[in-house]
């Protein structure tokens, strides 16, 4: 296989992922007939019994180092939140406005840096009024104030909120653990958790779980086992940014699929306030012209 076959195969698994996590937003509306805490405790379940045979590939054993214990456990508290709001934000709103909500956490990641004593240059600046922008006109009817906001459209920024904390605990965790094994605790811990309340508030049967199974097994196996082994392995050797962007393309992918499969439809100003997000999201992610002069230096070095 040549270098240029095994780059294309890398964007590949990154597109592909892109696709299956959009359209994840719809396998999760569907899946709440049987209860949000009900379907995120069985679709971790799912999640983590789908990486055994990849654990089996890449590491031989199930056995994680302290390191790798304690990142799992802190990622998975905090996608225990992420998750949790993200899946009752389905119940009063669009899988496609949660979708670009939600993808607001790779805005959040640099504002939060910036309590953190981290600097943003002007692109990221620029970025974040212009997903401020387009989060007023998604989520604000016309000739109404912040009092009318959906309570769906807030739970999901809280989500969006949450996985940008999930964000920084795998950028702390990521160059001291075994990334699929910390994957892998992560989902159990998620799912030991989202039980509680699932048994203390929900009381779905046999019939509420056959009838959301379908969803569940693809959010399950492939929005969280599958996609997540696809990203794996579509960034080693790819650049962060380039990276970045294919997945961002997840939040076009959940309109689209609310589109496709639940015959959702945006007006003119949410569609504005849609690109207006996704414009931001994309500018956040592209890298500084100094950064990319001073690599190029590193490299002619």
């Amino acid at each position: 296989m040549t270098k240029n076959s095994k780059k294309a195969g890398r964007l590949a698994c990154l597109f592909i992922t892109a696709i299956i996590w959009g359209f994840a937003f719809v396998a999760q509306s569907q899946g709440n007939v049987m209860g949000p805490f009900t379907f995120n405790a069985l679709r971790n379940c799912l999640g983590a019994l789908s990486l055994l045979p990849v654990l089996r590939i890449f590491y031989g054993d199930l056995r994680p180092d302290a390191a790798t214990l304690k990142g799992g456990i802190c990622c998975g508290l905090c996608l225990f939140l992420a998750s949790n709001v993200q899946q009752t934000a389905l119940l009063y709103t669009s899988p496609g406005k949660t979708g670009f909500i939600t993808a607001c956490y790779m805005i959040l990641v640099p504002v939060v840096g910036i309590f953190m004593g981290r600097r943003i240059g002007i692109k990221v600046a620029i970025a974040i009024v212009a997903s401020a922008i387009g989060l007023y006109f998604l989520c604000i009817p016309a000739g109404e104030g912040l009092s009318n906001i959906n309570i769906g459209d807030m739970l999901a920024l809280l989500c969006a909120l949450f996985y940008t904390a999930h964000i920084l605990c795998i950028d702390h965790f990521a160059p001291k653990v075994q990334g699929i094994k910390m994957s892998f605790i992560q989902f159990i811990v998620c799912a030991a958790l989202t039980a509680v309340p699932a048994l203390l508030f929900e009381e779905a049967g046999i019939s509420e779980i056959r009838s959301g199974l379908l969803p569940l097994l693809y959010a399950g196996i492939l929005s969280s086992g599958v996609a997540y082994s696809l990203q794996i392995t579509g960034q080693q050797s790819t650049d962060p940014t380039v990276a970045s962007l294919i997945l961002s393309l997840e939040s076009c992918f959940s309109v689209l699929a609310g589109w496709m499969l639940l015959g959702d439809s945006l007006s003119l100003r949410e569609l504005f306030g849609c690109c207006s997000m996704f414009f931001g999201i994309v500018l956040s992610q592209l890298p500084e012209r100094k950064r990319q002069e001073s690599l190029g230096e590193e490299a002619a070095e």
